[in-house]
């Protein structure tokens, strides 16, 4: 029977990580991931991180919604005692531009849907010492009430659409508890299986990922799935964060920043993390939006700013060779 070497000349090389470097056909085995690979591009372009328009408010620990070139940015606080905001911002792929006004001046919310169909939900208010049960629907132009939650929560994982969002936990006295708007109002969900707080979600209501969390780092790595009843275990983060941003899906998020890792970024393809570019600018509890090829995160927490980045997914030029 033929051999490669016998075929090309020359034998497949056993690598440990992947090249960066490819000649278009190169074949090789990773053994770290005991998979072998070919080159179906002589182009390698790596995964990057590009400055984009600055937030007109200065804010953190806001909410975001929608996509890269949609996104919606409200909420928020400069960090001092009943600083929280009401501002609301879009965003259109370079710049922001103000929108509607919330109704309620709040930090730690969660966020869902669109630019144009966002939710705002729960929350918390220095003056108050309280958290959030309360519901906002964005129009693309202005707020207006939706049905409660049961449970007032703050700096949780939100997900979803206006119509099918999920909040999962909440601070304090950490709860494993999920709540499911339906576009008018919450029920009960499923319950996780490790409470914790300060987490970051991305997906749908019926397929999300709730990732991280405090305290780190016991729970900082922890990754759950859940198929709109109940929550199983994912794959470990490689590092261990909370007060992270989250998006994408449940079989391709991103994870970016967190206390732990304040610029790492991570991918999830389903089962596992991996690594990816890191962000240039540190950041926890900031707003995000879009999906794991095209993200944008934007505000910053120190020094507090409107800084925004967009996430590109690059193109590693090799596909592998599944084998039996």
């Amino acid at each position: 029977m033929a051999t490669y070497k016998g075929l090309q000349g020359f034998s497949i090389q056993n690598v440990t990580s992947d090249p960066t470097t490819f000649i278009t056909g190169q074949v090789w085995y990773n053994s770290t991931n005991k998979v072998f690979k070919v080159t179906t591009s002589g182009t390698n372009v790596p995964d990057s991180w590009a400055t984009g328009g600055t937030m007109g408010t200065a804010r953190y620990t806001l909410a975001g919604a929608g996509t890269q070139t949609a996104a919606l940015g409200f909420g928020g606080w400069t960090g001092t005692p009943n600083s929280e905001k009401t501002a609301t911002e879009e965003y259109n792929g370079s710049s922001w531009t103000n929108g509607g006004a919330l109704p309620v001046a709040k930090r730690g919310l969660g966020g869902a849907g669109t630019q144009t169909a966002g939710l705002s939900f729960g929350g918390y208010l220095t003056g108050t010492g309280s958290f959030f049960a309360t519901t906002e629907e964005y129009n693309g132009s202005s707020w207006t009430g939706g049905g409660n939650m049961a449970n007032g929560r703050g700096y949780f994982g939100s997900c979803g659409t206006q119509t099918a969002a999920l909040a999962a936990g909440k601070p304090n006295n950490p709860e494993t508890a999920t709540e499911e708007y339906n576009g008018s109002s919450w029920t009960a969900g499923g319950s996780f299986s490790t409470a914790r707080e300060s987490t970051a979600a991305a997906g749908t209501q019926t397929a999300a990922l709730l990732f991280g969390g405090s305290p780190v780092p016991s729970n900082g790595q922890l990754t759950e799935e859940y198929d709109g009843s109940s929550w199983t275990n994912g794959g470990n983060l490689g590092t261990g964060r909370n007060s992270a941003m989250g998006t994408g899906t449940q079989t391709a998020g991103l994870c970016a920043g967190g206390n732990g890792d304040e610029n790492g970024t991570e991918l999830y393809d389903g089962t596992s993390w991996a690594n990816s570019t890191n962000m240039s600018v540190n950041r926890r509890s900031c707003g995000a939006a879009g999906t794991q090829p095209a993200t944008v995160v934007f505000a910053v927490n120190s020094p507090i700013s409107g800084i925004t980045e967009e996430f590109s997914l690059g193109n590693p030029a090799t596909r592998t060779i599944t084998t039996t």
